[in-house]
């Protein structure tokens, strides 16, 4: 039997989807991207690190207000994806680069600012790659995360996990307020506002996206359907399995 390490099982998830995440409604929208755009006023000599770029939805909506967008992600799929996008559209300040978010490859302090969206939740180690976020930051640099957010309670918790990791097995945790406040502040940054978002999924192409294989997809809807009320009105889970869930927005500092 061949043995995966969490990398490579990220990188084969993502590699054959990269496309499919370029022209998911889900990713390439969303009223962060409004967030994000007005902390960069008045910054186009920034650099910029979008960590976990995925199909490049965040390096294309900053790149035009900035010096220069590091995209960066463990997957080389991705990166393709992310690098004839950014030349289709004229955004020659973007750059790609390899790597996973727990080790950096960029030198103390080479940041203005470091975003990060719907990637944390594949991250091995989300107080590692904290660290590695203020350590490459500039002091009064800027960091923001962008993240499905666990409610926090133990049976709304559990569900989620669950459904997550059957329908994506590069799943690690979707972490919640108090998680993700905590960790930052034990990585020496400092939470300057957070706030909730709902976030609406219709679930064939959730699950397509990733190319769910169909046992897995039979699976999340037989949880979906065995779950009490309490789950189901939560998460708003509808007939076909489409449901709701919550979106953390949080601005750190170093």
């Amino acid at each position: 039997m061949t043995h995966s390490t969490h990398s490579d099982v990220v990188q084969r998830q993502f590699g054959e989807q990269a496309n499919a995440y370029l022209s998911s409604a889900v990713h390439a929208q969303g009223s962060e991207f409004a967030l994000l755009q007005a902390e960069l006023a008045g910054r186009g000599d920034a650099r910029l690190l979008d960590l976990g770029c995925g199909a490049g939805h965040v390096s294309f909506q900053v790149a035009p207000l900035v010096g220069q967008v590091v995209a960066y992600d463990l997957s080389q799929s991705m990166l393709d994806v992310v690098a004839s996008a950014a030349r289709e559209r004229g955004l020659n300040n973007i750059v790609t680069e390899r790597g996973g978010a727990e080790r950096l490859p960029f030198d103390d302090g080479a940041f203005d600012f470091v975003f990060s969206r719907y990637s944390a939740h594949h991250w091995s180690d989300l107080g590692l790659a904290l660290r590695e976020v203020r350590r490459v930051l500039k002091p009064g640099g800027v960091a923001a995360f962008v993240d499905v957010m666990s409610p926090g309670t133990p049976l709304l918790d559990t569900y989620l996990q669950s459904v997550e990791l059957l329908r994506d097995t590069s799943h690690v945790r979707d972490y919640s307020a108090a998680e993700w406040l905590r960790q930052v502040s034990d990585a020496g940054l400092h939470v300057r506002c957070h706030s909730r978002q709902r976030l609406r999924l219709e679930f064939a192409s959730w699950v397509e996206r990733m190319r769910t294989p169909e046992p897995l997809r039979v699976a999340v809807r037989q949880v979906q359907q065995a779950m009490g009320e309490e789950v189901r009105q939560y998460y708003q889970i509808a007939e076909d399995g489409s449901f709701s869930t919550d979106v953390l927005v949080l601005f750190a500092e170093r």
